[in-house]
């Protein structure tokens, strides 16, 4: 396995400024995801409207939500986003908040991006009090289970998720965060220095 440097992955959290950036990139990482397993016309609808400049815009604003950015080699890698909205029934662990998404641009996927990403995730859902982080993912998408499985990650039940006209069923996933400490995993996540 090669080592990957982390020190060249840097993170910040995202602000107003970041929106066109941020729309533009959500919505192409979002159908280089999932475009070639659905249909055409429900990628335009979900895309149209969830990665809208508006939307990111106030979704940048909202209290509730916190995005970050990943940068390397100058250029948006990636970003995560962390939201307080209510769980799902299936999540019953103390002091829930969501990993509502994490994404990494296909060229940067092995580099070390979303080990950042989720380094600085579990960082601020930590300091933001949360004692569970917990996702839904998409049930097809066995690369982004088997990465959240590595940080301990175990699936508690599943949630519909519609993308445009297409109801979906996605496998909800939680994490303890002392568990998460306790295991060595955040700390080696971390990028040196």
């Amino acid at each position: 396995m090669t080592a990957i440097d982390l020190s060249l992955v840097s993170v910040r959290p995202a602000g107003p400024d970041d929106a066109d950036a941020l729309a533009a990139f959500a919505e192409r990482a979002f159908r280089d995801a999932f475009g070639p397993h659905n249909r055409a016309e429900d990628m335009d609808a979900y895309c149209g409207a969830a990665f809208a400049v508006d939307r990111q815009r106030g979704e940048l604003a909202d209290r509730a939500r916190y995005t970050a950015l990943a940068v390397r080699r100058g250029e948006l890698a990636g970003y995560v986003q962390l939201c307080g909205a209510p769980p799902p029934p299936c999540v019953t662990g103390p002091q829930p908040l969501e990993l509502k998404r994490l994404y990494v641009d296909q060229r940067w996927h092995g580099g070390g991006v979303a080990a950042a990403l989720m380094a600085h995730a579990l960082e601020i859902a930590e300091q933001r009090g949360a004692q569970t982080l917990y996702l839904a993912v998409w049930e097809h998408n066995h690369r982004a289970i088997a990465f959240y499985r590595k940080y301990g990650f175990e699936q508690v039940g599943s949630a519909a998720f519609t993308l445009g006209s297409d109801r979906q069923i996605d496998p909800v996933m939680a994490l303890r965060l002392p568990a998460a400490a306790a295991t060595g995993v955040i700390r080696a996540a971390h990028p040196p220095g």
